[in-house]
């Protein structure tokens, strides 16, 4: 039982020590989740690419189910990194980011969020977002 203790402990602090939220140039990640209030109750999910130490751009889209309509947000986002600059361990990243595109009722759609990310391992992490919009969900490192 010790063994096992002690290999489990030994697993997860590896994968602690490996594990980055945010990569820099280069780096792609895709966030599925849910919408909480903002534009509405929904799924979301947004592809970011880093683009260089701190700032990625990405797009996404949101489809919301809490109204006869169903409306969807297709957008543009941008964010800045910040986990390097505040010296944060590398599991874990804030960043400040904005959202630009079209609403389904023909309306231009603009969000303002900080966010907050943590990675389990290389490949999986969570992520939540509030602000202008609100959401939380699963992050995956392509």
């Amino acid at each position: 039982m010790k063994n096992l203790i002690f290999t489990f402990i030994l697993c997860v602090s590896m994968t602690h020590i490996h594990s980055q939220s945010y990569e820099g140039k280069g780096d792609s990640k895709v966030n599925i989740g849910s919408d909480f209030y903002g534009y509405g109750y929904g799924i979301k999910a947004t592809y970011d690419y880093g683009l260089g130490d701190v700032f990625s751009i990405g797009a996404g889209s949101s489809f919301y189910l809490n109204n006869d309509e169903n409306d969807f947000y297709l957008y543009f986002r941008s964010n800045v990194h910040l986990g390097i600059l505040l010296d944060l361990p590398q599991q874990f990243d804030i960043y400040p980011g904005v959202e630009l595109g079209y609403l389904s009722r023909s309306d231009i759609g603009l969000s303002a969020y900080l966010g907050l990310k943590y990675y389990f391992s290389d490949k999986i992490g969570i992520f939540a977002e509030i602000g202008t919009i609100g959401a939380f969900g699963l992050s995956v490192n392509l």
